[in-house]
């Protein structure tokens, strides 16, 4: 079940952990070398539908099957 939380100043989707998730998280640390919270991040927003997902801490510019990581702070 997707939840929406509505905060003061955003609305955000939560994702609750699924067996799923965690599978595709297996298969994508795996594929793509990173840490396990990392893959859980990137898994989640593939499940949510996102193509774009910022973060300073993984590769600017990297396609992780479908998800493109964009760094805010790069220029």
């Amino acid at each position: 079940m997707v939840r929406t939380k509505k905060t003061s100043a955003t609305t955000a989707t939560v994702l609750p952990a699924s067996l799923e998730l965690i599978l595709t998280s297996v298969q994508i640390r795996r594929k793509f070398q990173v840490s396990r919270w990392d893959a859980t991040i990137i898994a989640a927003a593939m499940e949510l539908g996102c193509s774009t997902l910022y973060s300073e801490d993984l590769n600017h510019g990297q396609n992780y099957d479908g998800v493109r990581v964009v760094n805010p702070f790069v220029s």
